[in-house]
């Protein structure tokens, strides 16, 4: 965890300057439409990959020590993603003008919805390599992987924006997805080559098929969100125009990145781990629970500073032509502490093939998230999306809860639920206190988040023991406060 989330923190790093930098150069206007593409190239590539990106990890991950059917897996992964990328592409890039004009409201914009085609199949290529390294557990690699690839795109990208202004946004979307490629295949190629003979094409269908299947429920839960959201960004560029939907993409771009940081640090190494021990209920509802005590102990105290801090952070990592994001961004957040505790329990539906559940369980934020958006926009203005994201994520946390219970028998653990009922409300209160006095909401905010900060530390500290000069000195220091840290057996 510690590697990725390294990785994660310095794509984040060049996140925020990718950002700012646009902010800058384009308003919001450009951070807006970049949203826009970014939301297509998402959607259509869920779509054209068939969710066969965690069916691939999940299926690599149960065939580790079998080198023969590892080998087939790798063979027909590979061909897959180059197969039904290569639709993709002549789909969207067919259907450029049209989509150019539903989504931007504008045929000038064809040819760069049209390149977005070409960004599809280079993501799934990526995305073949990256699900055969974290299937097989090289997090290290990983980590490599996302720095790299992100260090390209955004010097590629900055020049680009630099030398064509708005023009140039296009770039962000396609050099990302080629750089991974390029540096994924100077790891995969260190792992042993398969060993099999290439498998005939009935032998192709018979592992493509069960894969496709799985990943097929899997894809229409993740589509389901990225079309939520592409509705919801089209929905505020009619009603709003392109300024208001970069006010949107500023404050998901935050809400998203912080926790995706998080949750894509401990699942590039739980969802592998979770899928091997999830027939063993004990085993696996330990884990969840570890998970979520993980999540909550180290992603609730920063989540408390952002309720507090937002106006800061906007102006910091954007401008002041963002304040319209403030607000969204508060009650974005506060909604994420209910993400926070449902992602590890979510994350059992998918390691136990339960695909349908899968497609039904996310189907309930986004059913919520987008009604509320398309009919009250026109009368709560922008707002609304924020109000509609944390009540569509209390619906999503109740609905994982009794999934998990019923699936596997999931029950809270006494840490567990004391720190979710701890930021939820802490959450709470900052969120109310922040709209009528912002000042004393911040002041407040960093007290907060300095003690459940200490305290976080000390679960994490209790979860990985004293492995490591500073785990050892932590607990050290610990000890002389008074309030000793029991080690892990």
């Amino acid at each position: 965890m510690m590697v990725i989330g390294g990785a994660q923190a310095i794509n984040i790093l060049l996140s925020i300057i990718r950002m700012k930098v646009l902010a800058l150069l384009l308003g919001p206007t450009g951070v807006g439409l970049l949203s826009i593409y970014n939301n297509l190239l998402s959607m259509a590539s869920s779509a054209a990959g068939l969710g066969m990106g965690s069916s691939g990890v999940r299926q690599i991950a149960s065939v580790k020590g079998e080198e023969q059917a590892l080998s087939r897996v790798r063979r027909v992964l590979l061909a897959a993603h180059i197969v039904q990328g290569g639709l993709a592409m002549v789909a969207v890039w067919a259907l450029r003008e049209p989509l150019a004009k539903w989504l931007i409201g504008d045929p000038a914009y064809t040819t760069a919805v049209g390149l977005i085609g070409v960004a599809i199949l280079l993501g799934l290529l990526g995305t073949a390599q990256t699900a055969l390294l974290q299937g097989m557990r090289r997090i290290g690699d990983l980590g490599r992987i996302t720095v790299f690839s992100a260090l390209t795109a955004t010097i590629v990208g900055l020049t680009a924006v630099g030398i064509w202004g708005e023009n140039g946004l296009i770039w962000f979307v396609l050099i990302q997805p080629l750089a991974t490629i390029l540096v994924a295949l100077r790891y995969t190629r260190r792992l042993p080559p398969p060993s099999s003979k290439r498998p005939r094409l009935a032998e192709t269908w018979e592992i493509w098929k069960p894969m496709a299947k799985l990943g097929a429920a899997f894809m229409l839960g993740g589509l389901v969100t990225t079309a939520t959201l592409l509705l919801v960004r089209r929905r505020i560029t009619q009603e709003l125009g392109l300024e208001a939907a970069g006010h949107f993409a500023a404050a998901w771009g935050i809400t998203m990145t912080y926790v995706g940081f998080l949750l894509g640090a401990m699942g590039a190494d739980y969802y592998p781990r979770l899928t091997e021990v999830i027939k063993d209920r004990p085993t696996a509802i330990r884990l969840m629970n570890d998970q979520a005590q993980l999540g909550l102990a180290i992603g609730g105290p920063v989540l408390l500073l952002l309720i507090g801090s937002a106006p800061w952070v906007i102006t910091l990592l954007y401008s002041a032509d963002f304040a319209p994001a403030v607000s969204l961004l508060q009650w974005q957040t506060v909604g994420n502490v209910f993400k926070l505790a449902s992602w590890p329990l979510s994350f059992s539906v998918v390691a136990a093939a339960r695909s349908k559940t899968f497609f039904f369980m996310e189907l309930s934020f986004n059913t919520v998230f987008l009604t509320l958006t398309w009919w009250l926009l026109p009368v709560l203005g922008l707002m609304v999306t924020a109000i509609a994201f944390l009540a569509g994520y209390m619906v999503y946390f109740a609905a994982v809860n009794i999934l998990a219970h019923t699936l596997q028998g999931f029950r809270w653990q006494g840490l567990s639920l004391a720190l979710l009922l701890l930021h939820v409300s802490l959450a709470t209160g900052l969120l109310l206190a922040a709209q009528t006095l912002p000042h004393i909401a911040a002041a407040v905010s960093m007290v907060l988040a300095l003690g459940t900060g200490v305290f976080g530390l000390r679960v994490v500290l209790a979860k990985i023991g004293k492995e490591g000069r500073l785990p050892t000195q932590l607990y050290g220091l610990f000890d002389r406060i008074g309030w000793p840290i029991k080690a892990p057996v």
